[in-house]
């Protein structure tokens, strides 16, 4: 099986949502964007560019057929924040300094639902949503997204110009999520992210390579299936929600709960070599 490599790189253009729980009043944002987010703006904008002109895509049968068709034909890193130095992207890890990423990168909006008759706040409805900012909260500066697309030899979606109109996350019906492509090319070499990791060709799914050592430990860069997987760092359940119209319950937008298995969080550390696999929702997983 043969893989080509792009680097993506969106220009993030209004506050972007990604949830990730909520505490309190307050929902939160996962610091970067994960595959699932990332399969589900594709799926969704392939989908309706399909039924463009054959009337309107309402079937989720429909999204989910593309988004299989997705699955089988690309695969993807999951992406991060990062700012432009000269001609360079300079991708921020939250892991390494998680006070100073939060300042600069991260911000909220708060509001409440209205009790029109009393003229006052609706009881209860109070409600504060994180947001990766748009530009630096610090310094003003504009915030790219940063990542990579596996794509296979034999793919049929053109997902080059499907990427030139997403909008991806949460709360996009207040104009959130918007992103605009910068770059779209193939790197010079096999390295993400400035050599954090390797990719290497020739399976079934794209592999990662990690070089590490107990001396020199690496991070992971997605969530990984923690099984048998020599990694320290937060484990989470790895849940998404679907649109599954056929099906018998839960059958309405965001309903449907997926289960994607207990993986270690994306920044937790290994202290050896390892392969991995880029599997379905860009979730990694051991080789063999």
């Amino acid at each position: 099986m043969t893989w080509r490599l792009y680097q993506v790189i969106f220009h993030l253009r209004s506050s972007l949502h990604i949830g990730c729980g909520k505490v309190g009043n307050l929902q939160r944002t996962r610091p970067y964007i994960t595959g699932r987010v990332l399969w589900g703006a594709l799926a969704m904008r392939l989908t309706r560019d399909q039924a463009s002109g054959l009337g309107p895509a309402i079937d989720s049968r429909d999204y989910q057929r593309v988004g299989q068709q997705v699955h089988q034909s690309l695969a993807f890193t999951y992406f991060y924040p990062a700012t432009k130095s000269g001609e360079d992207y300079r991708v921020d890890w939250f892991w390494q300094d998680a006070a100073s990423f939060r300042q600069r990168f991260l911000s909220s909006y708060s509001g409440t639902a209205l009790n029109y008759p009393d003229q006052s706040a609706a009881v209860g409805m109070l409600h504060e949503v994180e947001f990766i900012s748009p530009k630096t909260v610090d310094g003003c500066e504009p915030v790219f997204l940063v990542g990579y697309v596996f794509e296979r030899d034999d793919n049929q979606l053109d997902w080059q110009a499907a990427c030139e109109r997403l909008q991806i996350g949460g709360e996009r019906g207040y104009g959130w999520g918007d992103i605009e492509l910068v770059r779209l090319c193939e790197p010079e070499d096999n390295r993400l992210f400035g050599g954090a990791a390797l990719f290497n060709d020739g399976y079934d799914y794209p592999v990662i390579r990690l070089s590490a050592t107990e001396e020199m430990t690496a991070r992971l860069l997605a969530h990984a299936l923690a099984e048998n997987l020599p990694a320290t760092g937060d484990i989470e359940p790895l849940v998404g929600r679907e649109w599954r119209s056929d099906a018998t319950s839960h059958r309405h937008t965001g309903q449907y709960v997926v289960f994607n298995g207990i993986c270690f969080a994306p920044g937790s550390i290994v202290g050896r070599e390892l392969d991995l696999e880029v599997g379905p929702f860009g979730v990694w997983r051991m080789v063999g």
